[in-house]
């Protein structure tokens, strides 16, 4: 009789071990229990599905893209600048009908009616200097004068005329121009793929959190189920006496508290989803997630991964530009405060006449010079106070930029270090996970002959409700983990490229 009652204890547990471990197997979210079967199902969803759409249609990618493409215009506005600039202006016509006081040879004014037509057309081909910050241009102008009263016309034409501008002592805008544009432009299309890298890992988080409380609710879901059948059999052998009715009370608390658990996991994964649509851009009948795999943890040198980080990141040009940015400062301060000059020369020919065509002829050669400048002689301290304020600016900028490249540092060193410990956890959380579910199979079957209490089958299924948690739990952090690299690295190590925008 013994060896009767173990033989189909055996084969209760194995019967009970097999059906609760095909239930665990399975990796996509179900729908609650009482859907009917032919219901609307949605298609399962996995992460990388989830990150390619948020990547391809959320406000925030769409918001890096724009960032991108005016750091792309602000560029081509900087290359424009030192290529040589053809414009036209002029002023036709510049007719005037007034009384205007005009100056007797007598030294006194009379008040005269004129209608007057002063207008002019000048083409002017001009190019910037970079290396001095002047400006040399071809320019060709002429000039109509119409007196209606007198009936006088006058063309004053200048076909062709070269000449320079060349400040003296000024700051030259074009010159820290082209040391500070090329790295923002630089800057920008590493700011974008770290931006991109951002998004994969806030989707990461936000869909582990609705996967979180989606796992909460199947797991509650299949607790229901179990702790239905166990009332069941437990006012059955409640009938026999064989059950106190403390026993049986305990049944249908437990089958409550699973109802409630599992409608608040439901709730809780409707507003984790509600998030989740509003920064992805996702469809409300889109969020039945897959549980993904486990992510491919490599073991990363916290100095390799550093080095990348150095080569590739978006900071680290960051740093330089903004130690640029604070040198520029100090040379404007030193260059609007102290002496300044400005030289102005063109060569050119020149020739008037009552016929536009009559002042090609005879041209006249025109040549002017100046040199205009200011000196401060007396400013109380002025000029020394902008300068000194400007280099304590760039002081400060440097000692920011060294704290922040420590604090960059420590993190990339940390987020490549931790990679090994949280491959552990990992694999630690799926034995434990699998071993928990496998308790939970041998308990529920055990307690439904009678070898074990109720008491010992609550804390069976409390641990396998916290070990599936925790393996959720486990599973993201390693995934943000791995995104967390990229994002600070800009690099992927599993095939050993950096990452770039893309097409």
């Amino acid at each position: 009789m013994k060896t009767f009652l173990a033989i189909s204890f055996q084969l209760l547990a194995v019967s009970f071990f097999s059906r609760a471990a095909n239930a665990q197997q399975t990796t996509v979210i179900q729908q609650d229990t009482s859907t009917k079967a032919n219901s609307y199902q949605p298609t399962a969803i996995s992460l990388s599905q989830v990150i390619d759409q948020a990547l391809a249609q959320s406000a925030v990618a769409r918001g890096a893209g724009t960032s991108r493409d005016q750091s792309y215009w602000q560029w081509r506005g900087y290359r424009a600048n030192y290529r040589p600039q053809l414009g036209l202006q002029g002023v036709l016509p510049g007719y005037s009908r007034a009384v205007t006081p005009v100056v007797q040879p007598d030294g006194t004014t009379d008040f005269r009616a004129v209608r007057l037509n002063n207008s002019n057309l000048a083409l002017t081909l001009s190019q910037n200097i970079g290396l001095t910050g002047g400006q040399v241009f071809v320019a060709s102008e002429v000039q109509r004068f119409d007196d209606f009263n007198g009936s006088i016309r006058r063309y004053n034409n200048q076909p062709v005329a070269v000449g320079l501008l060349q400040p003296i002592g000024r700051f030259n805008e074009l010159r820290w121009a082209r040391r500070l544009e090329p790295l923002r432009y630089q800057e920008s299309g590493r700011q974008f793929v770290e931006e991109r890298e951002t998004i994969a890992q806030r989707v990461t988080e936000l869909y582990f959190d609705v996967l979180g409380q989606q796992v909460s609710a199947q797991v509650a879901g299949q607790n229901v189920q179990a702790n239905a059948e166990l009332l069941r059999l437990g006012r059955e052998r409640y009938s026999l006496g064989r059950l106190s009715q403390s026993d049986l009370l305990r049944l249908e608390l437990n089958l409550l508290t699973a109802q409630q658990v599992e409608a608040q996991a439901r709730l809780d994964a409707q507003n984790a989803a509600v998030e989740l649509q509003r920064y992805t851009g996702l469809a409300a009948d889109s969020l039945r997630l897959q549980v993904p795999a486990t992510p491919r943890l490599a073991v990363v040198l916290p100095e390799l991964a550093l080095s990348q980080a150095q080569q590739n990141r978006a900071l680290v040009l960051g740093f330089r530009r903004r130690l640029l940015e604070a040198e520029r400062e100090v040379a404007r301060a030193r260059g609007t405060t102290g002496f300044q000059a400005t030289l102005a020369a063109n060569l050119g020919y020149i020739n008037q006449a009552p016929n536009l065509w009559d002042t090609y002829a005879a041209l006249q050669q025109q040549q002017q010079v100046s040199l205009s400048f200011a000196v401060p002689l007396v400013d109380w301290g002025r000029r020394q106070a902008i300068v000194k304020t400007a280099e304590l600016a760039r002081r400060q900028a440097q000692t920011d930029v060294q704290q922040e490249q420590t604090t960059f540092e420590q993190e990339v060193r940390v987020q490549a270090a931790q990679l090994g410990t949280l491959a552990t956890q990992l694999a630690l959380a799926v034995r434990v996970d699998t071993l928990a579910r496998r308790r939970y199979a041998i308990a529920q079957a055990t307690y439904q002959v009678g070898r074990i209490s109720l008491t010992d089958l609550t804390i069976a299924t409390a641990e396998k409700d916290q070990a599936r948690r925790a393996y959720i739990e486990a599973l993201r952090a390693a995934w943000v983990a791995h995104y967390r690299l990229r994002a600070l690295t800009l690099y992927d190590f599993e095939r050993g490229e950096a990452l770039t925008a893309g097409p």
